[in-house]
């Protein structure tokens, strides 16, 4: 059991490394668009994605900035000798210390190689080849263990106790950890791109991203993992700083090396604990669902799952924000009806207990469904009164 007054200081820091991570991110985000805008770094054109003017694109390295500085100044760590060790070339240290350490070092390999595709641009290879050594990174391979994040198990929701696991209950080193350690590539890999892939209208991924954080935050904090907590709320805190920047109309956008770093820390701090996986499925089930609902769509008709969609042509099978602005609303709309979906399912999240949450997940998919047809009969009615006014205008030219 914790004391009274420590737990009176963790409360404290959390709401401080919050606040102060925000404030960081507001103010610095102010140096990176002056210095963007004298050296000339702008968004460019991309297929499949609008272009809305020449727009400051680096705007995710105030996000990592922040991250790193507040982190290194609040974040604690257990030091407890009690709680989990790592042995490391004959030294000893807390479990916590060395997770935080391969991430740090992770997301700095990730945000170096896609702030150089912000800036110069990268085929997909080198940026696949990118993800793959931070994921290595974040494994920590040892000779017998892996020291860092693999993902073999959450736990069990048929059981009050328990996990279900990938053939391995320990982090050894074993070619049974084959199946846990490519889960684990496609569970940081997937939910990078998956930020990346949302990243399409002003304000839109930074504030789920927010939204999400700020419940992996509650969670932390309710199961006593108050260190994670902290972590999780510098995080929010970073990623919410930028969104005044990021708010359509837009003075800056967080570019690939914002979208893969918010995505990376996402799936780190899901896997840390597995209570919130089941969490961050549940909240970002929608998301997830539309860019798989979307590349089943782009195999059906023939095209690269990952290539990305011609916006004119296939806006009926595209991103669902996407969707909902060719059905004729405006990016801030999208937003609202987006972050609201999301803190509503993160709300049933923190209720919903083990068996339960399948229902949540159940819940997910009448809602996707709602919003699709939602958007398609807002693009059908856009559509109708655009024939309505050429049919209007057409005698008037004849005449």
């Amino acid at each position: 059991m914790y004391s009274s007054a420590f737990l009176f200081s963790q409360h404290w820091i959390i709401v401080i490394g919050g606040v102060v991570a925000f404030l960081l991110t507001y103010g610095l985000t102010f140096g990176i668009i002056a210095l963007c805008r004298k050296v000339a770094l702008f968004n460019r054109r991309e297929e499949g994605k609008l272009f809305t003017g020449s727009i400051p694109r680096l705007g995710g390295i105030g996000i990592f900035l922040t991250f790193l500085v507040v982190s290194l100044c609040l974040y604690p760590p257990s030091l407890n000798a009690h709680d989990n060790q790592e042995i490391i070339f004959g030294h000893t240290y807390p479990k916590d210390l060395v997770m935080y350490a391969l991430f740090i070092i992770a997301s700095l390999v990730v945000v170096a190689v896609y702030a150089y595709d912000d800036i110069k641009g990268l085929k997909p290879l080198p940026k696949l080849l990118g993800q793959t050594v931070a994921v290595i990174i974040l494994l920590g391979p040892g000779l017998h263990i892996f020291h860092g994040v693999l993902f073999f198990g959450v736990n069990n929701p048929f059981a009050s106790d328990g996990t279900l696991t990938l053939f391995i209950r320990e982090p050894v080193v074993s070619w049974l950890a084959i199946p846990a350690i490519l889960f684990t590539w496609f569970w940081v890999a997937g939910m990078m791109n998956a930020i990346n892939f949302i990243d399409g209208l002003d304000g839109l991924a930074g504030g789920i991203v927010a939204i999400v954080g700020l419940f992996i935050t509650i969670i932390s904090w309710r199961m006593e993992q108050y260190s994670l907590a902290i972590l999780s709320a510098i995080f929010t805190g970073a990623v919410a700083g930028f969104l005044p920047h990021n708010w359509n109309p837009a003075k800056i956008i967080m570019g690939d090396s914002g979208a893969q770093f918010l995505g990376m820390a996402l799936a780190v701090l899901s896997v840390i604990s597995g209570a919130k996986f089941a969490l961050i499925l549940m909240i970002l089930g929608i998301p997830i669902l539309d860019i798989a609902l979307v590349m089943v769509n782009r195999i059906r008709r023939g095209q690269n799952p990952m290539k990305s969609d011609i916006l004119q042509l296939h806006y009926r099978k595209t991103h669902l924000h996407y969707r909902f602005l060719f059905g004729g609303l405006n990016p801030r709309q999208i937003c609202y009806i987006l972050y609201s979906v999301t803190f509503a399912f993160g709300l049933l999240a923190l209720q919903l207990q083990r068996i339960y949450k399948f229902l949540g997940f159940g819940l997910v998919g009448i809602v996707m469904i709602s919003l699709l047809i939602w958007s398609s009969r807002l693009q059908n009615k856009r559509e109708a009164e655009k024939q309505r006014a050429m049919a209007e205008e057409q005698p008037q030219v004849e005449g």
